[in-house]
């Protein structure tokens, strides 16, 4: 009898393992997921935790020692530059494993192989926008070059030696909960990462929506809705600046783009945030109470858990080098060394340009010059988990893939192929740039180090102890005529190809201007005068406001300079709101109405996160631009773009009678104040609301989301953080993008510097340095940067040490 109970208890216990050791649906294993020698158990870090150790690796040349701060910012101590960056790689793998693998297979459109079927359409749009295709060429010319070869395959090392020693127990968390494990590291996975910085600050563009938009309208039209220059501008390089004449040209060709380009296109684009972008600035010694240069550098991002920055210090016999890397990449992207600092915003110039292609044979070949050649058929195989694999076949033309066709992203678009012509998929090093400014200690070095950088364009700000400061609007620019890159070309004529580029000597730049500082935040690089064309989108307000600060003071500090990348007051809303007091009929409102504009019209113009006013105006903002364009925009599935807030307020500012205030779908004619009367009418309807839920705060209304890099594990976000600031701000945090990197040095004898990021140095959710500088980050405070030599290993900050050796 006693084997009954027996054989019911050893099959029930059977069945559990088998049942706990597979995965169901999208669980993992529960077995080893609630394991205690496994399982998420291990991932569990003690506040207390002992981080001194010695450690013995296969491929090192010397020794390296690297000091932990109280931060756990890895200080790295190398004998030689190839050992440090390999010790780079594997204190980023320690740190962010799971975060650079999930990021390089996300560029490479690998999403599938470990999220599932619902990923097959965003891995189909990576594959066709030639992600991978563009890694693969960049990692060419790296490893041909002298500096980065050696430093992406040591780095690489590095990340593989901490791989090597990974066990069940030691995973990173998101591999358990996944289930899967890491795969190893090599060169391409850091030109994915590469490739995925340019798809967000050089891949997005308007010729769609522009093609759509220039059938609809008249040339008149489209030029007041979409200008090149607007009322007022700001621009990098101040107006009046004289400049050469240009040493080349381009020529228009005869034919007409518009009617090559076919019916009204359907496709519409993925595009990434149009705030992608960031502030910097350099203010030489003759305005600072120090009398030394001060750099600053904000850059504005998708905000994430883990952060996208790390911060590290390398030093080596050629380099002392502080600041923040890109977990994936060696080097640091932003910081500064013994002798200089800099700083990165986007320079938002279009550099993709779409060509409509003639096809026959499905995808086989394509007209050109007159006659027909073979496309290049990619087959891309997309492994899907739990599926078989999906494959899709991508045609390369002479100008790239296509990226649309009849069959992606849907069948409604009457046989049309658009092929892609991106400069981020030709050969380049842009990571050779950030090497040598590592070690550069003057201009001379600056300017030799941009000349190695192509895509995503960027304005580079520059300081150094000599003095100096400069900015250069730099990358590898495409040399069109006026409006070309605006719309869709033909792909069947070789002369609406580029004509080269921009000689990088004639780029947009300043050096040690009478005025004492330069600075960027996405506006126009020049004025119209500059001889060579270009096609962007630029922001107007963040930069008229740090120029307008900067050039006021004369005795600035650094804590000036805090609180310039902390400043709140919202230009957008000082030109604005004359025009709404104008054009607002106060008499017709009623009392709650009044009362909210009472609100409005007392504002101090701070988008604070205890501001009701901020919100009020960001909701009336918003259905204004809706009740001017609407009517005119939203025309059945034709992708159409409505022009930019500042496009309308100087529009309005200038012509308040314009005809676009007219609603045509209605037999009166508006008015301006009529259009203004509704959108607060319908703004105040929207603040009652929210006031009654006590939501009517700016921090409350819009606030901050730090979401984990899943976008799904709420647990592991840092979610409802009470955040000002805003689109057109200085501070130009939103909801789910801002300051992702808040960096403020000042170059004197003994170089101080600043700086803080929204996350933690660890990617672990089970570490106290996961998420330890968020609520600092929301409050706007910064850290200091400690910058240690040899000689002060005693220092109270170094917490810990790990000694590296060859193994």
């Amino acid at each position: 009898m006693r084997f009954v109970p027996f054989t019911v208890s050893a099959v029930i216990t059977i069945a559990l393992i088998v049942c706990l050791d597979r995965s169901w649906g999208s669980l993992p294993p529960l077995g080893r997921l609630l394991s205690p020698q496994e399982g998420f158990w291990q991932n569990a870090t003690s506040i207390s935790k002992d981080y001194n150790e010695d450690l013995q690796v296969p491929g090192l040349k010397g020794k390296v020692e690297v000091w932990l701060d109280d931060r756990m910012v890895p200080h790295i101590f190398a004998e030689n530059t190839t050992d440090a960056y390999y010790v780079q790689g594997y204190m980023h793998a320690r740190d962010r494993l799971w975060q650079m693998e999930l990021q390089s297979f996300a560029a490479a459109g690998r999403l599938s192989e470990i999220l599932g079927a619902k990923m097959i359409p965003y891995d189909r749009q990576q594959r066709r926008n030639g992600m991978l295709y563009g890694a693969e060429q960049a990692l060419k010319a790296m490893e041909a070059d002298s500096v980065a070869g050696p430093a992406i395959n040591a780095y690489s090392d590095g990340i593989n030696a901490y791989i090597n020693t990974l066990t069940n127990a030691t995973l990173p968390l998101e591999y358990k909960l996944l289930n899967y494990k890491p795969e190893k590291w090599t060169p391409l996975n850091s030109a994915l990462l590469l490739k995925m910085m340019a798809a967000d600050l050089a891949g997005g563009v308007n010729d769609l929506v522009y093609t759509n938009a220039r059938r609809l309208f008249s040339k008149a039209d489209f030029d007041n809705l979409y200008p090149d220059f607007g009322d007022s501008i700001d621009p990098i390089i101040p107006r009046g600046t004289q400049y050469p004449t240009p040493t080349v040209k381009a020529t228009l060709p005869v034919d007409s783009i518009l009617n090559a380009a076919g019916l009204a296109l359907h496709f519409k684009e993925e595009r990434p945030d149009p705030d992608n972008g960031s502030n910097n600035w350099a203010v030489a010694g003759s305005k600072t109470r120090a009398g030394a240069p001060i750099l600053c550098n904000d850059p504005h991002l998708g905000l994430s858990l883990p952060s996208l920055w790390y911060e590290t210090q390398i030093h080596t016999p050629e380099m002392n080098v502080y600041g923040a890397t890109l977990p994936g990449a060696p080097g640091v992207i932003i910081g500064f060394n013994d002798h200089i600092a800099w700083g990165v915003t986007n320079a938002a110039e279009d550099v993709k340009d779409y060509y409509l292609m003639q096809f026959r044979n499905g995808k086989q070949q394509y007209l050109f010059n007159g006659t027909y050649r073979d496309a290049e058929m990619r087959i891309e195989k997309i492994n899907v988990k739990g599926a078989a694999p999906y494959y899709d076949t991508v045609a390369y033309t002479v100008w790239g893939p296509v990226v649309y066709d009849n069959v992606f992203p849907d069948t409604a678009t009457n046989h049309q192929f658009l092929a892609m012509r991106w400069k981020a998929l030709d050969p380049s090093a842009e990571i050779r740039t950030f090497l040598e400014l590592n070690k550069a200690h003057n201009y001379n070095d600056y300017l030799a180090a941009l000349k190695y950088y192509a895509c995503p364009a960027q304005n580079f700000a520059f300081a150094a102890k000599t003095g100096e400061i400069a900015l250069w609007h730099n990358g590898q620019f495409p040399l069109r005529w006026k409006d070309q890159g605006k719309w869709i070309m033909p792909g069947s004529d070789s002369s609406f190809a580029w004509q080269g580029y921009v000689p990088q000597g004639e780029n947009p730049h300043i050096y040690n201007p009478a005025r004492g500082f330069v600075s960027s935040a996405n506006q126009h690089p020049t004025d119209s005068t500059y001889p060579y064309r270009y096609v962007a989108d630029f922001d107007l307000f963040r930069g008229k406001r740090i120029n307008e600060v900067l050039a006021a003071d004369s005795q600035i500090t650094i804590q000036d300079m805090m609180d310039l990348q902390n400043d709140n007051l919202n230009p957008f809303a000082r030109a604005a709101l004359p025009l709404i007091r104008k054009h607002l009929p106060v008499s017709l409102l009623t009392a709650d109405q009044k009362n909210y504009w009472q609100i409005l019209d007392k504002w101090d113009l701070q988008s604070g996160p205890d501001s009701k006013a901020a919100t009020i105006f960001n909701i009336f903002w918003d259905e204004l631009q809706s009740s001017v364009w609407d009517d005119d925009i939203l025309v059945d599935k034709t992708p159409l773009q409505q022009p930019w807030e500042k496009t309308t307020l100087l529009w309005l500012l200038r012509d308040s009678s314009m005809k676009f205030i007219d609603n045509k779908h209605t037999p009166e004619k508006e008015t301006l104040s009529q259009i203004v009367l509704g959108a607060f009418t319908i703004a105040v309807d929207s603040a009652k609301t929210l006031d009654a839920q006590k939501k009517l705060e700016f921090g409350r209304f819009r606030g901050t989301n730090i979401r984990h890099l899943t976008r799904s594990i709420i647990p592991f976000s840092a979610m409802n953080l009470r955040t000002g600031g805003g689109r057109h701000i200085v501070n130009a945090t939103k909801q789910l993008h801002g300051p992702s990197w808040k960096m403020v040095v000042q170059l004197s004898a003994k170089t101080e510097a600043y700086g803080i990021y929204p996350g933690g140095q660890s990617g672990n959710p089970g570490s106290p340095y996961y998420d330890n500088a968020v609520q600092d980050w929301v409050q706007g405070k910064y850290y200091l940067l400690h910058v240690f030599d040899l000689k002060e290993n005693d220092d109270p900050a170094v917490k810990f040490k790990i000694h590296f050796s060859k193994g």
